[in-house]
């Protein structure tokens, strides 16, 4: 090779060498900062979505929550009521958020994993489009009716509505809710037919309740117990398989009809792409929450279940509740 040629080889050796070292630079700058922004996340206010009407038992719930996240994590967690379509409105507005862990998604059984079920698919894919971070509670519903009702039990209110097919309304919190297709699944289970009414709220639900415009209804426990303890409505049935620990009295609905089990949950979520470094502190902090004694009393008063899970039993659950639901949306022949 001739002294020109080393030469030359030498210059581009060493353009090749700066290269690299820039980029290593920058790769190296890029990763500290990363780095850094996880560590001090979070460091502006962080939105929670609650795809509920504003004042219901959602909020109940979350908000206790959200004052501890601000004081334990140092920015404020703001709660943002996003009603509508049972809850696939406020969904999908954080399914198309930017994934950086400062909107969060308040998120429940009926829209992540009842919705994607029904004719008119949401604007989301629940697999695709959030990263779970945690469980927080289980919230059975109870089947209410108002106290001057004819049926004064399960078995007189299964009794009256057979014998008075497509007379009794009965509300929900949406189509595609848990308590649609609870008051579908008990109406298809004793063979008969109820009338569906669709709210965009449990305080609407009790509002025509106590005016008589509808019957029945399943409601979450965490938004009907106050009327229930008042007398205002009476509790007939508890949805899920064992008796609510608040109403030991009150029977479940599978006492009376075998395998009946409808049972809701909240939780939080992220979009997909948040950075795993921010939904592990996420789920550290909720589960170190969830195990403050004010927390505890408080959401055991509701007849709530903690349950402050990993991101990966909360994808667990979520993904065999897709499956139930599916085939239970089939067996109710829910069209809507």
């Amino acid at each position: 090779m001739t002294k020109k040629g080393k030469k030359m080889n030498q210059l581009v050796s060493r353009y090749f060498s700066k290269v690299i070292f820039t980029f290593a630079v920058l790769v190296s700058a890029i990763w500290v900062s990363f780095a850094h922004s996880q560590e001090s996340y979070p460091s502006r206010a962080v939105i929670l979505i609650n795809p509920w009407a504003a004042g219901g038992p959602s909020e109940a719930i979350i908000r206790p929550i959200a004052e501890k996240l601000t004081q334990l994590l140092g920015q404020p967690f703001v709660i943002e009521a996003k009603p509508g379509a049972n809850g696939t409105i406020g969904t999908a507005m954080v399914s198309h958020a930017k994934p950086d862990g400062y909107t969060l998604l308040f998120a429940n059984a009926g829209p992540i994993t009842i919705s994607p079920s029904l004719p008119n698919k949401p604007a989301y894919d629940v697999s695709r489009d959030f990263v779970p971070i945690t469980q927080i509670v289980s919230a059975p519903t109870l089947l209410v009716v108002r106290s001057d009702f004819p049926a004064k039990n399960l078995a007189e209110f299964i009794d009256y509505i057979k014998k008075n097919p497509g007379k009794v309304a009965y509300g929900s919190v949406g189509i595609g809710s848990t308590t649609h297709l609870a008051g579908a699944t008990l109406a298809e289970r004793v063979r008969t037919e109820m009338i569906h009414i669709p709210y965009t709220g449990s305080s609407q639900i009790n509002t025509d309740l106590l005016g008589g415009q509808i019957q029945t209804a399943f409601v979450n426990i965490a938004g009907v117990m106050g009327l229930v303890t008042e007398g205002k409505l009476r509790s007939l049935a508890v949805s899920t398989l064992k008796r609510a620990s608040v109403l030991p009295n009150i029977p479940t609905v599978a006492e009376q009809v075998p395998e009946f089990e409808m049972n809701s949950w909240y939780g939080l979520m992220a979009p997909a792409n948040t950075p795993p470094a921010i939904t592990q502190k996420l789920n550290s902090t909720l589960i170190q929450i969830l195990k403050m004694p004010d927390i505890v009393n408080r959401l055991s008063d509701y007849g709530l279940v903690i349950e402050g899970n990993s991101p990966e039993a909360f994808t667990a659950k979520i993904k065999l509740d897709l499956i139930n639901y599916a085939n239970s949306v089939r067996a109710a022949k829910i069209k809507d």
